[in-house]
């Protein structure tokens, strides 16, 4: 009655218990990892090491934990490197911004029901959002610098 087959409990979220685990352990999932290191490059004013993106890092990351998670974002195209001494310093290929908008993009376009996640995705906007959003589609001048258009907008 309270398990599936598969050890899960009556409501408990695929998944869920490995998140939990991570945490419990004091340790970050990859996915966490990766913003983590995302956000320390964009803090930052030029390329990193991957000796600079630790030291800016909370916790007690080892060296090759870092170096890999690099990696994986330079191999899945999200960030750039050069030769720096013997290793490598690496920089995002587009801001955050523009990183958040291609991750909502791609959401949108995996879901089964656009029309359903726009209407919620709006309904739980605050006011604030609401009416930047409102501006936004409206094309109202101002609202973006004009070197965050695309070339067609200017």
């Amino acid at each position: 009655m309270g398990n599936d087959g598969e050890g899960k409990a009556d409501g408990e979220v695929a998944g869920r218990g490995d998140e939990e685990a991570h945490e419990a352990s004091g340790r970050r999932a990859r996915g966490e990892l990766e913003s983590d290191v995302l956000a320390a490059l964009w803090a930052a004013d030029g390329p990193l090491t991957a000796r600079d993106v630790r030291g800016r890092l909370k916790g007690d990351l080892a060296y090759t934990t870092v170096l890999t998670i690099l990696s994986r974002l330079y191999d899945k195209g999200m960030l750039a490197r050069h030769r720096e001494g013997r290793g490598h310093a690496y920089e995002p290929v587009r801001d955050e911004a523009s990183h958040t908008a291609q991750r909502m993009h791609s959401l949108l376009k995996g879901g089964s029901d656009r029309e359903a996640a726009l209407a919620r995705f709006v309904s739980e906007l605050s006011e604030q959002d609401e009416r930047l959003l409102h501006q936004l589609l409206s094309g109202q001048d101002g609202i973006l610098p004009d070197n965050r258009r695309s070339p067609g907008e200017r």
